[in-house]
């Protein structure tokens, strides 16, 4: 569903606060503002000082309504994997209380909802999202949006996500005291997975690498869903600290020599070329090779992507065909597709916005956080909108619904068993067979 108008997305990043306004017309999306302010009050992609926060949030928005020539009011939000922890979640209920058939509304997918996030969740989590895979009314199943039929019984299965309450409600404060309204809170993770992979790699599965300035966040995608985060609290500052440290200089003349002259894989920089380094306590620069620089970037790198490699592995994730595709600001440096090749071993590629003036892997979040906005389904946003008027939730169970809440039960999936490789004469065949396959590792993620 296109849903046209005004939309704002607002990335609360540890390097920088980033506001892009955009107007969705006609499956089009148009940017006609943005603003981007380097961010105070935070670190590791959580918020540590509300007021310094609020102050950057505040300076991002004032430079994306000069551009727009517009006042924003409200924003998309989106909140990092940090403690993410994602569930099946089911719920039942009668649609009628006399055993006969009727026709179901929006109330009963509100009531169906509320069953199925009836949860006993820890006092310091709480419920950031929740997705419906499928609807059964009575005994028919794999129904995406039961409105208007008929029936006695309706049941929704689907994927809920939880994170800190602290968060949370650092996030709703933050944007409150900006003089804004949240139009919506989205995981991260998810919109991104949804701007910055395609169609297939979605579905038949993919690792999504978001390299940001506080962590690096990994993704697997498979079946059009989020249904693993790793959170490394490493990022692109990691970086810039150890090159400062490395040579003495200062955190800023870092950054600058890790964007204009560093690479990811050090046996691709200059052995013969020097750039110069502001030393502190000397009026001389020193010169070091652009190979001694990227020889600094590339511990670190590899030591991040080594730890994530070391979580996917958990899950055998690099067995999903789409391989992996990177983001985030770190993804722009040179030679980080060949590094990340090299110890991940599939195919890596960089993700690159195509929005004018925005066309740098920095901006995928904050884009992201506008597409997942603009082709929300009727039925989820009827799902969604559930969660702003559940006053049970920040009670747990204390008022819960007729209905019991369904056992949700989790364990790691196995190692798929190898099918025997036959010609298929049919290239639709060989195609259903592969993705049957990956269906199959992943059918017992949530199970």
């Amino acid at each position: 569903m296109e849903n046209s108008g005004i939309y704002v997305g607002l990335d609360i990043g540890t390097a920088s606060i980033k506001v892009v306004i955009a107007e969705y017309l006609k499956n089009q999306l148009n940017i006609i503002g943005y603003g981007s302010s380097h961010s105070k009050g935070l670190s590791r992609g959580v918020i540590v000082d509300i007021d310094q926060a609020v102050d950057t949030i505040k300076e991002a928005i004032k430079q994306a309504e000069q551009k727009a020539n517009i006042e924003i009011d409200s924003v998309t939000v989106g909140v990092p994997a940090n403690m993410l922890q994602i569930q099946r979640c089911k719920g039942m209920i009668a649609v009628s209380q006399d055993g006969n058939s009727a026709e179901i509304t929006d109330e009963d997918v509100h009531e169906v909802t509320r069953a199925a996030l009836v949860q006993n969740l820890p006092p310091e989590r709480d419920v950031i999202d929740v997705v419906p895979d499928e609807f059964y009314v009575d005994d028919i199943d794999n129904i995406k949006d039961p409105r208007g039929m008929m029936g006695v019984r309706l049941e929704m299965q689907g994927v809920m996500y939880t994170g800190p309450k602290t968060i949370l409600h650092n996030i709703r404060k933050c944007v409150e005291k900006a003089g804004l309204k949240i139009h919506d809170i989205v995981v991260a993770p998810i919109a991104l997975s949804k701007y910055a992979l395609s169609d297939a790699e979605q579905d038949f599965g993919a690792v999504l690498i978001d390299l940001g300035a506080g962590q690096t966040t990994a993704a697997v995608v498979h079946d059009s869903k989020v249904k693993y985060t790793y959170v490394d609290q490493e990022g692109g500052n990691y970086v810039t600290r150890d090159i400062s440290i490395v040579l003495n200089t200062s955190l800023e003349n870092a950054e600058n020599l890790k964007r204009n002259y560093g690479y990811a894989l050090a046996s691709l920089a200059s052995t013969d070329d020097s750039v110069p380094v502001q030393v502190v306590g000397q009026q001389e620069d020193e010169m070091v090779t652009e190979e001694y620089l990227s020889e600094i970037i590339e511990a670190r790198m590899r030591q991040i992507f080594e730890k994530i490699k070391q979580s996917l592995e958990t899950i055998n994730a690099f067995q999903l065909p789409g391989g992996i595709v990177l983001t985030g600001g770190m993804a722009a440096m040179q030679g980080i597709t060949e590094l990340a090749q090299e110890i991940f071993g599939v195919p890596v590629k960089i993700f690159y916005p195509q929005e004018m003036n925005l066309r740098s892997p920095q901006f995928s979040q904050v884009l992201g956080l506008i597409e997942d906005t603009t082709h929300q389904s009727e039925i989820n946003m009827v799902v969604k909108s559930t969660l702003d008027n559940i006053d049970f939730i920040a009670q747990k169970v204390q008022q819960p619904v007729q209905k019991q809440p369904m056992k949700n039960v989790s364990k790691n999936q196995k190692t798929p068993t190898q099918s025997t490789n036959k010609k298929a004469k049919q290239p639709k065949k060989q195609k259903k067979q592969k993705e049957n396959k990956i269906k199959n590792f992943f059918s017992s993620f949530f199970d």
